[in-house]
């Protein structure tokens, strides 16, 4: 967890930011992917008084662009280029920066969830010479319920405005669910229990609303990840609840630790029980 909060910053948020809209400026138009990780939660809880922590990673969910056809691909891959992005090795679903363009190491991956496909299997894009997503289940959700938002940012001495898609409150919850539940990782405890308490449309009622609208019907086949994800949150000691208490705790000192552990272990309790009974 030590790495994680490291990268967990401002300067890593507006880093990975900057990154993005280079990407898409070289796209040369609003790309079909759609943010899922990284700076979201930031942009799903701007009017809020607390900062989500910041991530020098920018996770984007594919389907609509593999859908799109070779020829979405290859730009895809040409802007990635251009923006001073590599493979990562092997790993065709994650470009990184190698720092010659003037700001820090930026991560970007990316994800499908494409159901004629094995889980947790790289797929390649048409016509690309390197470019590939890794299936993730669970990650469609994102796809499947996004807004455009405009980002501008300051890159060297221009400024650079670009439209993306990104996850709405729904789309990120359940994806970030079913994440949990698959990789176990603090910072995705953290970054729904965060959304959860901190949303613009008005916290856990609202965002168990947006989900039933969005997606109704299909909240049963999530199960064993809420069970899971309340199971993370059970008491203050669970992995869940300290995932978040220790990071807000990092970016806000003066923070009860006991105060927050309760507020996100009744929100992910309501989110979960909510969706849960009403699925039954």
């Amino acid at each position: 967890m030590v790495d994680e909060q490291l990268l967990r910053s401002r300067a890593a948020r507006e880093a990975a930011e900057t990154a993005l809209v280079r990407i898409v400026d070289h796209y040369g138009d609003r790309p079909e992917f759609v943010v899922l990780g990284g700076l979201v939660p930031d942009l799903l809880c701007a009017q809020s008084e607390f900062q989500h922590a910041g991530t020098i990673d920018v996770d984007v969910q594919v389907d609509l662009e593999i859908a799109g056809g070779a020829v979405n691909a290859v730009r895809l891959e040409h802007a990635l280029l251009n923006a001073g992005f590599a493979p990562e090795n092997a790993r065709t679903w994650r470009w990184v920066t190698d720092g010659t363009t003037g700001m820090p190491v930026v991560k970007f991956e990316l994800l499908a969830d494409l159901h004629d496909q094995p889980a947790d299997t790289t797929i390649s894009f048409d016509a690309c010479e390197k470019l590939g997503a890794v299936n993730l289940r669970g990650t469609g959700f994102a796809a499947r319920d996004a807004e455009i938002r405009e980002l501008t940012v300051r890159d060297g001495s221009h400024t650079l405005s670009a439209e993306v898609n990104i996850a709405g409150i729904a789309g990120f919850l359940l994806a970030k669910t079913a994440a949990a539940f698959s990789r176990r990782k603090a910072k995705d405890w953290y970054d729904i229990a965060f959304v959860l308490l901190h949303n613009d449309a008005g916290g856990t009622a609202t965002a168990v609303e947006l989900v039933e609208k969005r997606f109704p019907g299909e909240i049963f086949a999530l199960r064993s990840a809420l069970n899971d994800l309340e199971a993370n949150f059970g008491h203050p000691a669970a992995q869940g609840a300290r995932s978040y208490v220790a990071q807000m705790q990092l970016d806000h000192p003066d923070l009860d630790p006991s105060t927050l552990a309760a507020d996100a272990i009744v929100a992910v309790e309501e989110f979960c029980q909510t969706l849960r009974h009403r699925a039954d």
